[in-house]
């Protein structure tokens, strides 16, 4: 069975990620507009009548902004978050378009088999999701503080990994967010920065060398550009001497276009 992954964006400004199979497909997060959306998927080749589930991250806006929309307009979707992030996300869903699930705890919807893990963010009960077909594994991690055990733990073995990589530290600190801004996105619940995504695939490669492709997202617009954070976790990975190549894909996907389909 065919299993692909496209971002349709992907940024501090919102976010969309499309997993799919031949006959089915899930959308992560909805914090675009309806409009980009649904051309995101008629260009992933998506039937509105195959998009199964919408799964939710967190209530911040660039990851909720077009969930009525969306739920109303696609007829076999339902919306996916875990009662914290329901309570908190301020958003018309119907009833009967939203379902529910305990952080931690797997579920099914059709062929995908879905993993919820908890993530260090400022929200109400933020998660990640792992994405299984057979023995493929798509992770989203973004939107993270920091990297715990358990995040770790669960995208060891991940064959397409989405990690954040937001920001660049000295950008930030030399940028004109204001001080509690800085703080916020620094600290244990903020967001990752591109050294420490590098770190992370460091981690990673040599607790488990496989092949593995790593897509760096949710770049910020004013603390980061597509060239740095590429730079930045290349140079972090060749510290170490590690190399990208035929074992390690390394990538970033954009804010405000559609990614290609990549195959897992």
């Amino acid at each position: 069975m065919t299993l692909q992954f496209c971002s349709l964006s992907s940024g501090s400004s919102g976010n969309c990620y499309l997993i799919k199979t031949d006959n089915s497909a899930l959308l992560i997060d909805a914090g675009i507009s309806g409009k980009k959306i649904f051309q995101g998927l008629e260009d992933a080749g998506v039937k509105a009548k195959n998009v199964c589930g919408l799964l939710v991250t967190h209530e911040h806006i660039d990851h909720v902004k077009s969930l009525p929309i969306v739920t109303k307009k696609l007829p076999n979707i339902k919306a996916y978050a875990n009662d914290n992030t329901w309570a908190a996300i301020d958003r018309p869903v119907a009833e009967d378009k939203r379902a529910t699930f305990k952080t931690g705890e797997d579920f099914h919807i059709n062929d995908f088999r879905i993993r919820t893990f908890h993530i260090p963010h400022d929200a109400a009960e933020p998660v990640g999701y792992s994405i299984y077909i057979a023995d493929r594994q798509i992770s989203i991690v973004t939107d993270v503080g920091h990297m715990t055990a358990e995040i770790f733990n669960e995208i060891t073995d991940a064959d397409l990994l989405v990690l954040e990589a937001n920001h660049e530290e000295e950008i930030l600190l030399m940028g004109s967010y204001p001080y509690h801004l800085k703080r916020r996105i620094l600290g244990e619940n903020g967001h990752l920065s591109n050294v420490t995504a590098g770190q992370c695939l460091c981690r990673l490669v040599e607790a488990k060398p496989k092949k593995r492709r790593v897509l760096l997202g949710h770049l910020s617009r004013e603390n980061n550009d597509p060239s740095v954070a590429l730079l930045a976790v290349k140079n972090t990975l060749m510290e170490k001497d590690i190399f990208t190549g035929r074992d390690l894909k390394v990538e970033v996907i954009l804010r405000d276009c559609c990614s290609c389909l990549y195959e897992v």
